[in-house]
């Protein structure tokens, strides 16, 4: 299994990778004909396609790794804590079985006892012998607590191990991501269409019809126009696509999941059909490698793909014919 030490390496080359991207070329590549631009247009079609699948797989299993390590570091933070209280009670009865011992059952107490007669000796028996009663049967609680916890963070420990080793698994794939970058880098400077894009834009106003939430939601998307895409982004210089929809709609007070395959999964109660869209309804692309906002009036907001920037787009015949489905937050 590749090293901690590994995984970071691979984040700092895809980072480094995507930052190198938005670098200007040095020297411009002559401008296609326009069958060569229709040709390479399509090829980047398919780049694209391809490239978010990957990223939004790398997502997800860098999401599912975090909620793994989070719920393990909290069942074993719990642990210690539950042992340290079983660990007391435990000394409490080895204490009092040696006080027992050295000098006999309730100990110390005889005089106290005899004082009182013998109702109040008995009374006084009767209560202590409930002490230790009540400490064996707490620590039989906490004992068996803790061992019904060991067993959960145990099974954490292997749903950890499990998402550390898919995540690996992603992080080979990282070769192919520097293809597809370095790919769709090359081919959007030939087509004369690369964007780097403004992490500190101010975007564009919007004046739509939403209304509550999806007015927010809608207003915090159109501020982010002209930011530049890069996988993995959440804001707030740098958006990939679930990241983009999560942190507007976060925006307007409603917490989505992380990724395009969680979203669908999220909404599965609130799925709307695609003739009935109202703005602010997340739209989803087949295959669930990309996703967007709809804005209303046949168009969506979204954070496209590598070499470009958060814009508005038309709902044309390529977006409705990638179009799976929506879901209204």
């Amino acid at each position: 299994m590749p090293t901690r030490l590994g995984r970071t390496a691979v984040a700092t080359s895809l980072s480094f990778l995507v930052l190198a991207s938005v670098t200007p070329a040095a020297v411009a590549e002559p401008t296609p004909s326009p069958a060569a631009r229709a040709k390479v247009q399509a090829k980047l079609v398919k780049l694209n396609e391809q490239a978010d699948k990957v990223v939004e797989r790398y997502n997800q299993a860098t999401e599912t790794y975090k909620r793994a390590k989070k719920k393990y570091d909290a069942l074993d933070a719990e642990l210690t804590v539950k042992s340290v209280r079983s660990d007391t009670l435990r000394k409490d009865i080895v204490a009092v079985a040696i006080n027992d011992y050295q000098y006999g059952s309730f100990g110390g107490v005889q005089p106290q006892m005899i004082q009182g007669g013998p109702q109040a000796s008995l009374a006084s028996m009767a209560s202590l012998a409930q002490m230790a009663a009540d400490r064996a049967s707490k620590l039989r609680v906490y004992e068996d607590s803790i061992k019904d916890l060991r067993d959960r963070r145990n099974d954490a420990k292997t749903a950890l191990a499990e998402a550390d080793k898919a995540r690996d698994q992603v992080g080979d794939d990282k070769k192919d991501v520097e293809k597809l970058i370095a790919e769709q880098t090359r081919l959007l400077r030939r087509l004369g269409t690369f964007k780097s894009g403004n992490p500190n834009s101010t975007g564009i106003k919007y004046s739509g019809p939403a209304s509550g939430d999806a007015r927010t939601a809608l207003e915090f998307a159109f501020a982010q126009v002209g930011k530049p895409y890069r996988y993995g982004g959440t804001g707030p210089n740098f958006f990939d696509c679930s990241g983009f929809t999560q942190a507007a709609w976060r925006a307007a007070g409603v917490s989505l999941p992380r990724t395009t395959y969680t979203q669908w999964a999220w909404g599965a109660s609130r799925r709307v059909p695609l003739n009935q869209l109202e703005p602010g309804d997340l739209l989803f692309s087949r295959g669930l490698g990309h996703m967007g906002m709809y804005v209303g009036n046949g168009r969506m907001v979204h954070a496209p793909q590598t070499g470009d920037v958060v814009k508005v787009v038309n709902l044309d015949d390529y977006w409705r014919a990638r179009l799976l489905g929506a879901i209204r937050p």
